[in-house]
């Protein structure tokens, strides 16, 4: 089932044929086409972080490889928490959002490709910010507060090519109010999945979001995916992507596989790391936010299989914007932090697009399991 390129849904080879070209890839060499086993359920469309409220979001994309930054813009100010849990974080401004320490509030979070070097990025967002008057007041000048987290993306194509100072005042520019990309965009436009037998057995992934309302309370997520382990749909169990078969042509179950003992030794730590935001409306403290924060991360461990792991990064920040000023019922909020957290997950892998070598969900039907 397609449309004209005009009505905007293609064939998935189409799909793949486009993507291909995008980075430089020959049609020649275009793989087999399998259907996706996705579960109904897993590609609900869900809405987006921006759907809480005073809230932009803004990506660049890098076009000469596969990388990108996304920036979540609260050019008003927000409550902030962060729960890190995967052993090979690379963090910005994260001890700041420790609820002993001093500023309440941040401007802007950042997610970006590019591993370490990527956090050049937060540098751009901080222009924006000062260029607009936006900033933590000192006696002397505005100073905007702005976390930000990596995932580690420089195998595909030139690692020399990352997102830096310019990347990430370009994704502010390009911040909206109504913005739900979703695939191989801005942190997840060089995101895999299922990378423990190695990157040439890994699938595509890339950015998702959605979000929930819950009466006056709305809670949004917007994650980018770039995990050691397999993308689950939690309501299933089916694996969404994740690692192949060595001839490729197979998904195997990562956790199946190590219980059966043929996880191999990994050849290197902090590949990986899967990194993102949940927001909501409701006027929270920052110890309270942090709370989010941690029971946000549930989603990532429904999700994904194995997760936080020593070759993951993996980050969660909170936001809590306050529009709404009922009593907070923590409990609520941070159960549905964790189920919109899951849900962007999987539409990460869902949206994503496949490359040379990187099969994505889009591209599999009726793929065997092993």
């Amino acid at each position: 089932m397609s449309r004209s390129r005009q009505g905007g849904l293609r064939t998935r080879r189409e799909i793949l044929r486009a993507s291909l070209l995008c980075w430089g890839g020959s049609t020649a060499t275009l793989p087999m086409i399998w259907t996706s086993p996705v579960s109904k359920a897993a590609s609900t469309d869900s809405g987006c972080l921006t759907d809480v409220g005073r809230i932009k979001v803004g990506h660049y994309t890098e076009q000469r490889r596969p990388t990108g930054c996304t920036v979540i813009l609260v050019e008003g100010g927000a409550v902030a928490g962060v729960d890190v849990r995967g052993a090979a974080p690379g963090t910005r401004e994260t001890d700041l959002l420790s609820p002993l320490n001093t500023v309440e509030k941040v401007h802007a979070i950042v997610l970006s490709g590019g591993s370490a070097f990527g956090l050049e990025s937060a540098s751009g967002v901080m222009q924006y910010l000062e260029e607009q008057r936006i900033g933590y007041e000192t006696p002397v000048a505005r100073v905007p507060i702005v976390p930000a987290a990596v995932l580690f993306d420089l195998q595909l194509g030139d690692a020399r090519i990352r997102p830096d100072k310019r990347a990430g005042y370009l994704a502010c520019k390009a911040a909206k109010t109504k913005a739900c990309e979703e695939g191989n965009v801005g942190a997840g436009a060089g995101a895999t999945v299922g990378k423990l037998f190695g990157s040439d057995r890994a699938m595509k992934s890339g950015l998702g979001t959605a979000s929930l309302r819950v009466a006056s309370l709305t809670i949004g997520a917007l994650v980018a995916v770039n995990a050691a382990g397999d993308v689950l749909d939690p309501k299933t169990g089916t694996i969404l992507a994740g690692a192949r078969s060595p001839d490729g042509k197979r998904l195997v179950n990562s956790m199946e596989q190590m219980l059966q003992g043929k996880y191999p030794n990994p050849k290197a730590a902090g590949e990986n790391t899967t990194i993102g935001v949940v927001a909501t409306n409701a006027a929270l403290s920052k110890a309270q936010v942090t709370k989010v924060a941690q029971m946000a991360q549930d989603g990532l461990a429904r999700t994904i299989n194995p997760v936080h792991t020593p070759l993951d990064g993996d980050t969660l920040f909170a936001l809590a914007t306050g529009s709404i000023t009922d009593a907070p019922n923590l409990t609520l909020i941070g159960s549905l932090a964790a189920e919109v957290v899951s849900q962007a997950v999987c539409r990460a892998v869902l949206r994503a697009k496949g490359m040379p070598g990187l099969p994505s969900c889009q591209d599999l039907t009726a793929y065997p399991r092993s």
